[in-house]
């Protein structure tokens, strides 16, 4: 039987919901593939993570570094598993 707790919350799934297809992509992706395996302090980044504007997590994503040292490695961790799967 599956471990309830590898399996995301429907929350998270819903406020990775965003105003942008490619952020729904990226956040809903990370979910999905890395949730499972995340360590608490990953899942922790990832909920603060949730919690910032469209725009600034598109900025971060793009390559801008975060002002919150905190959420640097998780936004390194969405962007590597993005790309490296996109063949970008």
């Amino acid at each position: 039987m599956n471990d309830p707790s590898q399996v995301p919350p429907a929350r998270l799934r819903w406020r990775c919901r965003r105003g942008m297809q490619e952020l729904d992509v990226m956040l809903g992706g990370w979910l999905d593939e890395a949730w499972p395996e995340a360590d608490p302090r990953e899942r922790e980044s990832f909920e603060r993570l949730l919690e910032v504007e469209d725009d600034r997590l598109w900025d971060w994503f793009l390559g801008r570094t975060p002002p919150d040292k905190g959420l640097e490695d998780i936004v390194e961790s969405i962007r590597a598993r993005h790309f490296t799967s996109s063949g970008r």
